[in-house]
């Protein structure tokens, strides 16, 4: 089924969520970053601007992904599908206060871990209700892959 009336006000609202959630974050973790810059990193570290960015396009893609699930799922699927959506927003909000703020390296992998299972339950249940909701998903499961890689490295290497 091909989406034939976009409701843009529900569908601005589904990607503000996201990045309004990932904002609150940085805003939180601001003045942590400095600390970041001179921690060891593993190798492929990326450059720290392109975190920002990366982020945004995730938050993007995942709010166009919870607007499909929306107009496309069946209230009970809907329900289950957005409330995994909605915790694993809650893992990704509090991530980075764990990793930056606190500086809880090794918890904050952990947290990682569970951050991604439940990524991919969002994504499995995104994608029941739509292929394309579910694909829009998988970008942010591969970087919060990447992230936990990143996430050990830097715990072992500090």
């Amino acid at each position: 089924m091909i989406l034939t009336v976009i409701r843009w006000k529900k569908l601005l609202v589904c990607v503000l969520i996201p990045l309004l959630v990932g904002g609150l974050s940085a805003l939180i973790t601001m003045g942590s970053m400095e600390n970041f810059s001179s921690l060891n990193k593993p190798p492929l570290s990326p450059p720290g601007w392109l975190f920002p960015v990366v982020w945004t396009i995730l938050f993007v893609l995942m709010g166009i992904a919870s607007y499909i699930v929306l107009e496309r799922g069946s209230f009970a699927e809907t329900r289950t599908a957005l409330f995994f959506y909605g915790v694993q927003l809650f893992f990704n909000f509090f991530w980075s206060i764990f990793f930056f703020n606190f500086e809880l390296y090794y918890f904050s992998f952990l947290w990682l871990l569970a951050l991604w299972v439940l990524i991919i339950i969002t994504a499995v249940l995104f994608f029941r209700i739509s292929k394309p909701a579910g694909y829009l998903m998988i970008p942010y499961i591969l970087w919060v892959t990447f992230a936990g890689y990143l996430n050990l490295g830097i715990a072992i290497l500090n």
